[in-house]
């Protein structure tokens, strides 16, 4: 006879907490922030801070990726590290207000069309987002936590993964590893492509030291938004400025389609870049 169960308790993750942040630089919007650090002490460096976006998706299998692999460091180059998740107020795993902060100002011809004819969400935030995070979120986590400034990694997915190659190419500073998976470079083609320009520019003259990764799942290869190709791509076309300081490479993950890749690209995030 099995044993009765006498009290359940809510599952939660170590050495975690949650709180909510709202940014005040334009739109007063609400995030949730989770915020996961480690139970070794920290160097004299400071800990190294990875940031995911989509926190409500991805968060808890970014901790225990970088809390496994951190186990044994001398094999995976992975450090004990504190892992900041960017989120909404909501259990939803992307919520619509993802669209306009992963997004910059497009010409509506360059925008996909939704499925089911819903109405396209508001859009074209990214640059506020950015400055949120710059401005506000990383600074409240250098306060709270010992982290080292020279070791910050950005972690985005989808849309995500457009405002990462975003953030490298107008604030290419504010991190040192930027980790794109599979980027939705289709939806502001134009625009990003302007900026991208801007950064190669500047990169010839002003010396930037970033690792970044764009990756895609081989099942999404042959979507109609080219989304392996546009990865691709980008990424032969920084790996054109590695004698600038840009180390960019394209992985291909086999057997995986458009969500499926989420897990394996966290645990080749952890392991990549400096």
């Amino acid at each position: 006879m099995e044993k009765e169960v006498r009290e359940e308790q809510p599952v939660s993750i170590p050495r975690s907490v949650q709180f909510a942040m709202t940014a005040h630089g334009g739109a007063e919007r609400e995030y949730r922030i989770s915020v996961a650090y480690p139970a070794e002490a920290p160097p004299d460096e400071g800990y190294p801070a990875v940031y995911v976006l989509d926190a409500g998706a991805v968060f808890a299998t970014a901790v225990e990726t970088v809390r496994l692999q951190a186990r044994r460091g001398d094999l995976s180059g992975v450090a004990p590290s504190v892992v900041v998740g960017v989120g909404y107020p909501t259990d939803q795993p992307f919520p619509p207000a993802r669209y306009e902060d992963f997004t910059m100002p497009a010409p509506p011809e360059e925008l996909p069309s939704l499925r089911d004819g819903r109405l396209m969400p508001p859009m074209g935030g990214a640059d506020m987002f950015a400055s949120f995070l710059v401005g506000e979120l990383m600074p409240a986590m250098e306060r709270r936590f010992p982290l080292d400034r020279s070791r910050r990694k950005l972690i985005g997915h989808s849309l995500g993964g457009l405002f990462v190659l975003h953030m490298l190419f107008t604030r290419p500073e504010a991190f040192r590893t930027y980790v794109a998976g599979s980027p939705s470079i289709h939806w502001n083609r134009g625009v990003l492509r302007e900026r991208e320009r801007a950064f190669a520019a500047r990169v010839r003259t002003e010396r930037l030291e970033a690792d970044v990764l764009l990756a895609a799942g081989e099942l999404e290869d042959g979507h109609p938004s080219g989304m392996n190709a546009n990865a691709r791509e980008q990424a032969e076309r920084l790996a054109a400025l590695a004698s600038f300081g840009v180390r960019a490479e394209y992985r291909e993950f086999a057997g995986e389609g458009h969500l499926s890749v989420l897990p394996v690209l966290l645990s080749h995030a952890a392991r990549f870049g400096s």
